[in-house]
């Protein structure tokens, strides 16, 4: 996010609501579940900043979310929903300014510890057939096809993070949108933090409610991410969907369910 605000705003009332993309670096995929919101919300969707002359950290990204936050016309404070990578970056933003979210709502939350991450690794490599192996492996990493080939590469993990999507389910994102070097200066600041250990033993400062989802299926291993967790977010609440991959809103087996669900506690946390 930048100064002047990028990104997509969806509905007209009810209490604010602001999805964080993943990625790091793919903006605009989230556009359908702030569709399926905008009946009962006041939806941002805000597009994270891109690569510059300076590499992206992670206060970076926290920096432009509370210009955000602080510059929305509505009295109420928001909930913040982040998906992947937006979960990790809901976390950080909260422990840094725990007065201002109104609670936080994880879905298909991203690795904290090493333990997960090498779960993750063996589940994708497990899932992974050849044919989609070699096109992974062919794809440029830092040429100037570098942001088609993080589009590519998500279009290619969306089945094997998946188990039964719905017609015509896709990760779109609005060319130009994907950023191969945003993507890898963010994912590798926020490993060193971790390394260093500021994460999550930082996340002990979140006040607000913690709602976290995941799907059985996703390669993320919900659990052990959730065990990560629990020591500094007592307040934590785990919610684990069976026949569920990483995109529980492209989902066929739960997203109404899914949808249904969210509804509620969006609204449940609005009027706490």
């Amino acid at each position: 996010m930048v100064t002047a605000f990028q990104g997509d705003r969806y509905g007209e009332t009810g209490p604010p609501v602001v999805l964080i993309h993943g990625g790091p670096g793919a903006p605009g995929y989230l556009a359908p579940l702030a569709q399926a919101l905008a009946d009962s919300f006041q939806v941002w969707e805000p597009w994270q900043r891109g690569a510059g002359a300076l590499p992206l950290t992670v206060e970076r990204h926290v920096q432009d979310l509370a210009e955000l936050v602080r510059s929305m016309e509505s009295p109420a404070a928001p909930i913040l929903l982040g998906h992947s990578w937006g979960a990790m970056l809901a976390l950080v933003f909260a422990a840094q300014f725990p007065k201002l979210p109104k609670a936080l709502i994880l879905v298909a939350c991203g690795t904290f510890d090493e333990r997960a991450r090498r779960m993750f690794e063996r589940n994708l490599e497990y899932r992974m057939t050849e044919p989609v192996h070699q096109e992974l492996s062919g794809l440029p990493a830092e040429d100037a096809k570098a942001d088609e080939a993080l589009a590519r590469m998500g279009e290619l993990l969306l089945p094997i993070f998946s188990v039964d999507l719905i017609q015509d389910a896709a990760i779109s994102f609005p060319l130009p949108a994907c950023d191969a070097q945003a993507h890898r200066e963010s994912w590798q600041d926020m490993l060193r933090l971790q390394q260093e250990g500021r994460y999550p033993a930082a996340f002990q400062n979140i006040a607000c409610p913690v709602w976290m989802i995941h799907g059985a299926e996703d390669p993320h291993p919900g659990g052990p991410i959730r065990d990560s967790l629990r020591p500094v977010l007592p307040q934590l609440e785990y919610r684990e969907w069976p026949e569920c991959g990483h995109y529980p809103w492209l989902e066929r087996q739960v997203r109404e369910d899914f949808l249904a669900e969210l509804k509620t506690r969006l609204a449940e946390f609005a009027g706490s």
